[in-house]
């Protein structure tokens, strides 16, 4: 039996710089607490450092403060920026984070999606993928726990290194590798035998490639003797929902257009900037398949339309803007929970199915219900009648 489509968060986050960033973090944290309550499977923070708009620097400082105020839901870096960070102290950081939060931590990897953060490191961009292999590389060792880990690179160096924790998740805990539209997140997947956190599902050109690149996965797993499983598979994607279609578009008058700016700016979208009226933008982002903006029902033809297209993957993550506001993204993750997440499960049907039984037999229920009464009331008169007599 095939396990029922996961439902998650994904944070990088994407806010706007013209509200309080401290407000902002904290409305991040509240999301989360709200979708725990609600029943949701995952979130994974991102990592940056410029640009002002994606505020978390640290996603594993975030992580554990998230990891206080909820039950259930899993939390992931997503992601760590492998270039960043000497490999033995990270996988430290991530261990910690396993045993604090009982074993609810995921750890995303890739090289870092902002030019700007690399550049301000001292990084040249065009390293930071070799980085990031490299740095997997010696993490993955290290957590395997065979031994002293010894490496020697032009940007870190571990000599006869452990941990001196071993993970709190046996044999240790999900790693997932980042994946846009080029095929290095895949193959270091399928090299490792990792998870696929695909992050470029919210545009045509990565909706286009998800399936060559879980194949491109599969090949390379076939070739270092791993295996690639669809259900450590996360598909990102934008999907903000309301009661009906004009209600999502109304909310939209507060922050997709700035949203659409940056975008449009730092990544290959090929959105159109000199778009200024949100209903043509809401529409050009429909059609084109960079989110839904609609009603629950739009949300699981398009997610179905997904899974019909790779062939199955583990889990949906909605990607977090700044759309609708804080009120708006609570109704619409809200929605999504009563809606779109049970259709998935397959928790909608056993109701509604015995729902249509019993009004296909309602007028003989009812008459069956009154002949009881009837012969209730029947009896108790006769009883009374013996009584007095």
């Amino acid at each position: 039996m095939t396990a029922p489509l996961r439902f998650g968060l994904f944070i990088p986050p994407i806010q706007s710089p013209g509200e309080s960033p401290t407000l902002l973090l904290e409305r991040n944290l509240e999301l989360i607490e709200h979708c725990d309550r609600l029943g949701y499977h995952e979130a994974w923070i991102g990592e940056h450092h410029s640009g002002g708009w994606e505020l978390i620097a640290a996603p594993e400082l975030f992580i554990a403060t998230a990891a206080e105020r909820t039950r259930h839901i899993r939390l992931g870096t997503g992601v760590n920026s492998l270039a960043y960070h000497q490999p033995l102290v990270l996988a430290d950081r991530i261990v910690l984070l396993d045993h604090l939060t009982r074993g609810r931590i995921m750890m995303g990897i890739g090289p870092g999606s902002l030019a700007s953060d690399a550049i301000a490191m001292g990084i040249e961009p065009s390293e930071t993928r070799r980085m990031a292999e490299e740095g997997l590389e010696a993490i993955v060792a290290l957590l395997a726990g065979d031994g002293p880990v010894t490496r020697e690179t032009d940007w870190f160096t571990l000599r006869d290194a452990r941990l001196q924790l071993a993970p709190y998740q046996q044999p240790r805990f999900p790693i997932s590798v980042a994946a846009a539209i080029s095929p290095s997140g895949p193959r270091l997947a399928g090299r490792f035998g990792l998870g696929l956190l695909s992050v470029g599902a919210a545009s045509p050109a990565g909706i286009e490639v998800l399936a060559n690149l879980w194949q491109v996965a599969e090949e390379m797993a076939a070739l270092h003797g791993q295996q690639v499983r669809r259900d450590e598979w996360a598909v990102c994607g934008a999907l903000y929902v309301a009661d009906t279609v004009e209600e999502a578009r109304r909310d939209m008058r507060r922050g997709l257009m700035e949203w659409r700016e940056y975008m449009g700016s730092l990544s290959g979208m090929p959105i159109d900037l000199s778009i200024t009226d949100v209903d043509q933008a809401v529409e050009e982002m429909n059609e084109g398949k960079f989110a839904v903006i609609g009603t629950p029902e739009l949300a699981i033809a398009h997610i179905e339309g997904l899974l019909e297209q790779t062939g199955g993957f583990g889990s949906f993550l909605l990607t977090i803007g700044d759309w609708g506001g804080r009120e708006g993204q609570l109704r619409s993750t809200d929605l999504i929970a009563r809606k779109v997440i049970p259709h998935f499960a397959g928790q909608l049907r056993p109701p509604q199915e015995a729902w249509a039984e019993m009004k296909a037999d309602a007028a003989t229920l009812k008459a069956t219900i009154i002949a009881a009464q009837a012969k209730a009331a029947e009896r108790h008169a006769a009883e009374r009648a013996a009584t007095k007599a």
